[in-house]
């Protein structure tokens, strides 16, 4: 759609900086159980103009309602009042979340339509497999599972709400901070109901450098002086985390990290629903985010792929929520990414012909690395490679079925396999941070059983006769993957592993029996 071009070719700043704006124009609204969508907004548009909303269900309905013009926030707010404190006692901290109930129940007619609700969470596998199967080639699957799976508009605006929410509360120390998402919150590769990762912005460098020019003097705050940032960033995060958990309405669970390498305080925010993860400001971080989401609008292959890997990980337990040994997805999605700019010809550019492109506007040295690239769409020549999907799925389990993981290392900015500089089993290197390797927490035993499932997932591929499987009611392509291989044939399984290391076998063999009976658990409690 023409729609959807126009928001795709916006470069990520813009796309930021419109979403924050819109947030701080939102309220979150409790709603009574049989309500009027006519009558709320026909009371709401008594404090201004109603530019969007939508209903969820989160612990009862919830509206996101987003006004034209910020001052119908603060006339709403006017019109409030605060909760009767019988049997609680209240902190009268006057938000941008409200609860409304009727004052006379008995009188609402009922409700003529149904509300329509906007789902925040992505199918079940399973529901997910039984769409597959009615696809009819592998690349429509694939575009079904992204469009099950991808965050919503919704969904996104209720992230940078939830953003806004702790930027009121950041503010009342740091009038200035913001606090902005970043990971796959925005980096076009998130799915539903993944974690919110935001920071805390102190810094609108540019703006400032401009206004110190003028006059005869060199001016600067008088501020309190530590010996470290660390110690600032955990000072700041610690006293923040105190007020989310004392004062903040609907954050629950706050536990404080200060100790870990990149300091931060993990809560549950009730009212959007999000498990919310704050930091102060990486700007590595954040160009990571805006490098994936360059990629990721390049060319509607690439998200097709990177759902659809990142979804038959999760399901063979190659990938966990919590940290281990397993490969991240983060470390998935750069795989990737390498594999597309190894195809031929390209599919998408490597960092190093990003950096060429890159204009005056577009150079960031962050702590000594280069982290420059050009951030206009437009200027990026579009691929001549028309492969199908069907084709690079195939392919990318075939190419890293068969990767050299003892000798070489993945390095995306030269989109070259180059010597691993040291001896960890996954070598991937950090785009920005060259000396780091983002997928140093993997182990021998894990890349192997991620080996051994490329290669049965080529082999399931090749194998198959998709019409003989329609007409047999069988799972086929992609929804083939998606079912754990133990539940199949594993005999079939040992005569594919020959050439992998004796001494994993068994582990191996042993973690898939045991990732089964857990998933059969699992599939149990649900």
């Amino acid at each position: 759609t023409d729609a959807e071009v126009s928001t795709r070719k916006k470069t990520f700043t813009e796309v930021q900086t419109e979403r924050l704006d819109q947030a701080e124009r939102t309220v979150l609204i409790k709603c009574p159980s049989k309500l009027s969508e006519k009558k709320l907004l026909q009371y709401l548009s008594s404090h201004g103009n109603v530019k969007s909303h939508f209903f969820f269900e989160n612990r009862g309905i919830n509206a996101l309602v987003e006004f034209s013009e910020k001052s119908s926030v603060a006339s709403l707010q006017d019109a409030v009042g605060i909760p009767n404190a019988v049997e609680h006692h209240v902190v009268p901290f006057k938000s941008r979340l409200f609860t409304f109930t009727l004052k006379n129940p008995g009188s609402q007619p009922a409700e003529e339509t149904p509300l329509h609700l906007s789902p925040q969470c992505h199918i079940p596998v399973n529901d997910l497999i039984h769409k597959l199967c009615l696809a009819d080639s592998i690349s429509s699957q694939m575009y079904i599972l992204l469009n099950e799976y991808q965050l919503t508009e919704e969904n996104i605006k209720l992230r940078f709400l939830a953003c806004s929410l702790v930027r009121d509360f950041a503010r009342a120390y740091f009038p200035d901070s913001t606090v902005k998402p970043f990971g796959s919150s925005v980096n076009t590769f998130g799915k539903l109901g993944c974690d919110v990762d935001m920071f805390l912005d102190f810094h609108d460098a540019q703006k400032h450098a401009t206004k110190m020019k003028k006059g005869p003097f060199e001016m600067e705050f008088q501020m309190k002086r530590l010996p470290s940032e660390r110690l600032a960033t955990q000072r700041i995060l610690s006293v923040i985390g105190d007020c989310l958990d004392n004062f903040g309405p609907g954050c629950v669970s706050v536990q404080k990290i200060l100790n870990a390498r990149c300091p931060l305080v993990k809560f549950s925010h009730q009212p959007t629903g999000f498990q919310c993860d704050l930091s102060v400001s990486n700007s590595i971080a954040i160009r990571s985010s805006e490098l994936l989401y360059i990629y990721g609008c390049l060319d509607s292959r690439v998200r097709a792929l990177v759902f659809a890997i990142r979804c038959w990980a999760r399901v063979h337990g190659l990938t966990n929520s919590a940290p281990g040994t397993w490969i991240t997805n983060f470390s998935l999605t750069m795989m990737v990414m390498f594999f597309l700019q190894k195809r031929s010809p390209p599919i998408i550019p490597t960092l190093d012909q990003l950096k060429e492109l890159a204009g005056a506007k577009d150079k960031h040295i962050i702590g000594g690395y280069d982290c420059s690239f050009v951030s206009d769409l437009r200027k990026i020549k579009p691929t001549k490679n028309t492969e199908t999907l069907d084709v690079l799925l195939g392919e990318f389990f075939e190419y890293f079925g068969n990767f050299d993981f003892r000798r070489n290392s993945i390095n995306l900015r030269k989109g070259k396999e180059v010597n691993k500089p040291e001896s960890s089993p996954l070598y991937i290197w950090n785009p920005f941070e060259q000396d780091l390797n983002i997928s140093k927490n993997v182990n021998q035993p894990q890349l192997e059983k991620f080996i051994a499932m490329a290669r049965e997932s080529a082999w399931v591929l090749q194998k198959e006769g998709k019409t003989q499987q329609i007409i047999d009611k069988e799972p086929w392509g992609l929804a083939a993957l998606l079912i754990p291989f133990g539940k199949r044939n594993s005999s079939k399984m040992k005569n594919r592993m020959k050439g992998i290391g004796s001494e994993t076998i068994r582990s191996l063999l042993d973690s898939l029996k045991l990732n089964s009976a857990n998933s059969q658990q699992k599939a149990v409690g649900k």
